[in-house]
C-alpha cells in the first residue's frame, strides 16, 4: 500500500509541474506572428510613415550650443604666463682652488 501510495504522490507532483510547462508552449515567441498583412493594411503604414516623416520637418531646429557655461568661459585659452628660468647656480669651485 505504500508503495502504491509513492506512485500516486509522485505521478501527481510531476503532473502539478508539467501542467504550467505544457500551458506555456501555446504563447507565440518574439517576431512570430500568425497573419499577414493586408494590402491595405500595407498602404495604411506607409502613409503613418510618410506623416511622420512630415511632421518631423515641423520641429524647428535646435541651438547649436546648448552649454550653460558658455557666456562664462571664453573660445579663446588665456595666453600662458612665460615660465621663469630658475636662477643660475654660482658654478662650484674646483678642487685646485680650494686647497690653495
Amino acid at each position: 500500500m505504500k508503495i502504491l501510495g509513492g506512485i500516486l504522490g509522485a505521478t501527481f507532483v510531476i503532473a502539478s509541474l508539467a501542467g504550467p510547462a505544457w500551458a506555456q508552449t501555446s504563447i507565440p515567441k518574439y517576431g512570430e506572428t500568425d497573419k499577414t498583412k493586408s494590402p491595405s493594411e500595407i498602404a495604411a503604414e506607409k502613409e503613418a510613415e510618410r506623416a511622420y516623416k512630415r511632421s518631423l520637418g515641423n520641429i524647428p531646429e535646435q541651438q547649436k550650443s546648448t552649454d550653460p557655461w558658455g557666456t562664462v568661459r571664453s573660445d579663446t585659452a588665456p595666453p600662458k604666463a612665460a615660465a621663469k628660468a630658475p636662477p643660475a647656480k654660482p658654478k662650484a669651485k674646483s678642487a685646485e682652488g680650494a686647497t690653495k
